[in-house]
C-alpha cells in the first residue's frame, strides 16, 4: 500500500513538473515575440538620441558665430543647458544600447541554433545573466535584495561555446544562489547580510566561472540528489527540479567542462564551472 501511495505521489509530482515545463515553453515563445516588439522602439530611441546630439552640435556652431550678439550671462546659461542636454542624450544612448544588448542575448538564448558554437565573450555573458537573474528575483520576490560582487579576468579572448546554453547554465546556478540567500534572509531577518560573489579566471587552458553565496546551503541528502531530474527543495511553482541536471549536461557533455560544488548548511554554497578555452 505504501508503495502504491508513493507511486501516486511521484506521478502527481511528475505531472506538476510537466505542467511547469509547458508554461516555460509558452513563456519562451511569448518572450521572443515581446523582444522583437521592444527592439524597434529602442532603435528609434538610440537613433533619435544620435540625431539630437548632431543638432546640438549644429546649434553650438551657430551660437559660436553669434556669441558676441548675446549678453554674457545668457550665453553662459545656454552653454550650460547645452552641456546638460549632451550628457542626458549620452545617457539615453548608453542605456538604450544596453537594453538592446540584453534583448539580443535573450533572443540568442531562446532561439539560438541547437549546438552551434560561436566565439563568445563569456565574461559579458556571465555579467548579463547574473543581473537578469537578479532583476527576475526582484520582480518575483517582494523585498529581495543582495550584495553582488563581481570580478572578471582580463585578457581572455572570446572562446567557442554555445552561448544560449552557457547562459542557461549560468542562470540556473545564479538563480539557485539568489534563492538560497532569500531563504536564509527570511529565516534570520535583518542581522543577516545576503551576498553573492561572481568571478572568472583563466587556469591552464580552462576558463573558470565561480559563483558563491552565503545562503542556506545544502544538507548531505540534498547534495546527493542535486543532479537528479525533478529533484527540488523549492515549493511547487518555484522550481522544476531540472535546472542542475541541465546545467551539468550543458557543461560536461556539450562543452567538455566540469561542474563542482561545495556547500554547508547555513554557511553557503560555491559552484565552480570550468570550460576549455578552445579555438575550434
Amino acid at each position: 500500500m505504501d508503495t502504491v501511495e508513493q507511486l501516486k505521489e511521484e506521478l502527481d509530482k511528475l505531472r506538476e513538473q510537466l505542467r511547469q515545463q509547458e508554461k516555460l515553453a509558452s513563456l519562451g515563445l511569448l518572450t521572443a515575440g515581446i523582444v522583437h516588439e521592444i527592439r524597434n522602439p529602442l532603435n528609434f530611441v538610440i537613433n533619435f538620441s544620435k540625431l539630437s546630439n548632431n543638432l546640438l552640435n549644429d546649434l553650438g556652431e551657430d551660437l559660436e558665430d553669434n556669441i558676441d550678439k548675446l549678453p554674457e550671462d545668457d550665453a553662459d546659461d545656454i552653454n550650460d543647458i547645452m552641456g546638460d542636454l549632451r550628457e542626458n542624450l549620452a545617457k539615453i544612448r548608453e542605456h538604450g544600447e544596453r537594453a538592446t544588448s540584453i534583448i539580443q542575448n535573450i533572443l540568442q538564448y531562446s532561439r539560438g541554433k541547437e549546438g552551434e558554437r560561436i566565439p563568445s565573450d563569456v565574461n559579458a555573458l556571465v555579467h548579463e545573466y547574473v543581473w537578469l537573474g537578479y532583476h527576475a528575483m526582484r520582480a518575483n520576490y517582494n523585498g529581495f535584495n543582495v550584495s553582488i560582487n563581481e570580478q572578471y579576468v582580463e585578457g581572455v579572448t572570446n572562446i567557442m561555446v554555445v552561448p544560449q546554453d552557457i547562459s542557461r547554465a549560468v542562470l540556473n546556478v545564479v538563480n539557485n544562489a539568489f534563492y538560497a540567500v532569500w531563504e536564509r534572509s527570511n529565516a534570520e531577518g535583518e542581522d543577516y547580510q545576503p551576498k553573492v560573489d561572481i568571478s572568472t579566471t583563466s587556469e591552464g587552458g580552462q576558463f573558470v566561472i565561480t559563483i558563491s553565496d552565503n545562503g542556506s546551503g545544502m544538507s548531505e541528502a540534498v547534495k546527493a540528489k542535486l543532479y537528479e531530474n525533478f529533484f527540488t527543495t523549492k515549493p511547487v511553482g518555484h522550481g522544476t527540479g531540472l535546472g542542475m541536471a541541465i546545467t551539468r549536461d550543458i557543461i560536461v557533455n556539450k562543452h567538455g567542462g566540469t561542474v563542482d560544488f561545495e556547500s554547508a548548511e547555513n554557511v553557503g554554497t560555491t559552484f565552480k564551472i570550468t570550460l576549455p578555452i578552445s579555438k575550434k
